[in-house]
């Protein structure tokens, strides 16, 4: 606990502005070695999907099952299934991949309260930077699921997006499960930002809605095959997917 608080509080103290110059040097190389460490664990995971979705759903939720669902039908589609590595909803996408014989991984964040990993985990990375860890969840991962959750959630959800919308990513699929829940964020976005003209209409549709894992499910195993140049390896037991 003691070397957390000390991690958290000299994140705090990069952030305040600028540092003295042989610590804005030492803070690089720090941050340089956290990208070679992730680079290094991920590189042989294979294809992932990042599953986001709040901490604060427990078993016996509709959301929790919407999430074990999510995660064993991308497992037994091929994929690796990434989350933050959290309890809740997090829990219940790694859970589930791991309950139908697939790869589990979570990428946590180091915070001020530490969040308990779950354990279905295959594999465990911690992050000191929030930055860092989105570079690997995006570099690593051909799509998106975004279950219920917060501001963690959104943020993933947005940044992604605008990834897409700035062509610096491309035929990335973007999945909210739960029509119910995302429909007042898919509202604001069609009924006021279309309409004041800070986004357009084809942005909107950057961003999938829907209540079935299947059917995204589907719909990021087509974009794999067709636009990802992926294919199953016919010697594998179970389907997972590999470049050609």
């Amino acid at each position: 606990m003691i070397e957390q608080s000390k991690r958290t509080n000299d994140e705090r103290g990069f952030l305040r502005g600028p540092q003295p110059r042989g610590s804005e040097l030492w803070r690089a190389i720090r941050i340089f070695w956290e990208f070679m460490g992730a680079f290094r664990k991920l590189h042989f995971v294979g294809p992932c999907v990042t599953v986001f979705g709040s901490a604060r759903f427990r078993e016996g939720h509709p959301y929790y099952d919407l999430g074990l669902q999510t995660g064993r039908q991308l497992a037994e589609a091929g994929f690796t299934v990434m989350t933050g590595g959290g309890p809740g909803l997090m829990e219940a996408a790694n859970r589930g991949a791991r309950e139908a014989g697939g790869r589990s991984i979570g990428c946590s964040i180091d915070l001020p309260v530490p969040q308990p990993r779950n354990s279905y985990l295959d594999m465990a990375l911690e992050f000191q930077h929030f930055f860092v860890r989105k570079v690997m969840l995006v570099k690593y991962s051909y799509a998106f699921i975004a279950l219920p959750g917060g501001f963690g959630t959104l943020d993933e959800i947005f940044e992604a997006a605008t990834l897409v919308q700035t062509r610096k990513i491309k035929d990335f699929p973007i999945v909210l499960l739960g029509r119910e829940f995302w429909a007042p964020l898919h509202d604001l976005l069609r009924n006021r930002l279309v309409p004041e003209g800070t986004i357009d209409e084809n942005d909107v549709r950057i961003l999938d809605v829907t209540d079935s894992p299947s059917v995204a499910v589907q719909k990021i195993r087509e974009v794999a095959l067709e636009e990802f140049g992926l294919s199953y390896g016919p010697r594998m037991k179970r389907r997972w997917f590999f470049g050609e």
